[in-house]
């Protein structure tokens, strides 16, 4: 066994002379454990919260999107998009045509975007599952219909099944402005209201209309262009794959993006806020391992006569300093591993009992309780930075106190 290990492991769990040294070396124990536990579970929850805004957006982005590189819109009937259309792990895809446009319902008007869809949008994502009002329907005989979101509805005071139509405004593409008669350089088109859906998420349920495809091409005067292609896949497809796959077919003229891609700036203010709150804790866990420096210094002074005695029998002075340099980082990593476990347990008891609530309201938040999902690549983080800040704690303790008591000199009788 390695002497230095051994003896720091006797000198950590064995009764001091002095129970001072016995209280500082637990508190500085319960320190590191206190903040590796709190840091397990913020990640934790960071990441359920992830999870949560993950699954609101994916009942209205699809798994995969195709839109152009530059430009609004493209002819999805080519060769290319023929053999995409193809591969075996897409089960299902969608045309879609967006634009902005102005909208009114008698005296109220919004800007909106015009999400032109076909019929197999309903299976592309889970739109009928965030309907709070009406049903979604795109088109019956000769009627259209919109479904719009719930703070749209709300601006124009609209609801399902109300009897007259929304009208829709775009400009005339590609005409000059009639200064006579400004609204003749308008298109109009008209739909009534079929539905109303709540995706919890303010960048769609403020600012979207879905309406069918045909209409959206006749308001914006496309034939049969669309401004993306949606894509549902196998059950058991491999996303990074198939997206691969993608994008070699389409070359670099198109743009290829997951879920996470679509809505990068809300996830990326998600993983800065995780970072941040990681850091803030690392400045804690900092805050803690101070205490190391005390339980080393008063170890130190303690085990005067044990270093003289261990010198007598030869040690030198890099085998005593490693003795107290395992001692520091015996205590951080103790500290460690308990606070990794406890840290894991807490978690999934909160995935599988929601021990901490949101509210006192049921319907105050979309969830109840604090969501988590604990991730490996999280507790390896979690455990090389209170591994390394302790090291670092335990070797400075060494490196300078060290200099005046494990140098070589004679006991003081």
């Amino acid at each position: 066994m390695n002497l230095p290990f051994y003896i720091a492991r006797r000198y950590l769990f064995s009764k001091k002379s002095h129970n001072a040294i016995n209280v500082i070396s637990m508190v500085s124990v319960c320190g590191v454990i206190v903040a590796t536990i709190a840091m397990v579970c913020a990640l934790s929850v960071f990441n359920g919260f992830s999870d949560l805004v993950s699954s609101l957006f994916g009942h209205f982005d699809p798994e995969l999107k195709i839109t152009p590189a530059s430009g609004k819109v493209f002819n999805p009937n080519t060769t290319t998009f023929t053999k995409l259309k193809e591969i075996p792990e897409i089960i299902n895809y969608s045309e879609v045509l967006e634009d902005n446009a102005l909208i009114r319902y008698r005296d109220r008007q919004a800007f909106t975007i015009i999400k032109g869809v076909d019929a197999q949008y309903s299976e592309i994502t889970g739109i009928e599952q965030i309907l709070i009002d009406g049903r979604y329907v795109l088109r019956e005989d000769v009627v259209d219909y919109a479904t719009l979101g719930i703070g749209l509805a709300a601006m124009l005071g609209v609801n399902a099944g109300f009897v007259s139509p929304i009208e829709l405004y775009v400009p005339k593409r590609n005409e000059p402005v009639n200064m006579v008669n400004p609204a003749a350089s308008f298109e109009v088109e008209y739909a009534y209201i079929g539905g109303v859906f709540s995706t919890n998420q303010t960048v769609y349920d403020e600012n979207y209309m879905i309406v069918p495809l045909e209409l959206a091409r006749s308001l914006f005067r496309y034939e049969n262009e669309v401004s993306a292609l949606e894509l549902k896949l196998a059950e058991n497809a491999d996303l990074s794959s198939v997206k691969r796959k993608i994008k070699e077919l389409v070359g670099n003229d198109f743009l290829v993006q997951d879920r996470y891609e679509q809505q990068a700036d809300s996830f990326k203010m998600m993983q800065i806020e995780k970072f941040m709150t990681f850091l803030i804790l690392c400045f804690i866990l900092a805050i803690a391992l101070f205490n190391i420096v005390g339980s080393l210094s008063m170890l130190m002074i303690e085990k005067q006569k044990d270093i003289q005695t261990l010198r007598n029998m030869g040690a030198n002075d890099k085998l005593i300093s490693r003795i107290f340099l395992f001692e520091g980082w015996m205590i951080s990593g103790v500290g460690t591993i308990i606070g990794i476990v406890v840290g894991v347990i807490l978690s999934l008891l909160q995935q599988e009992f929601g021990l901490i609530r949101l509210g006192s309201s049921a319907e105050a938040f979309i969830i109840d309780a604090y969501p988590v999902r604990v991730e490996i690549a999280d507790l390896v983080m979690v455990f090389l930075t209170v591994a390394l800040m302790g090291f670092l704690a335990a070797w400075y303790s060494v490196r300078f106190l060290g200099k005046r008591w494990l140098v070589s000199k004679p006991i003081e009788q």
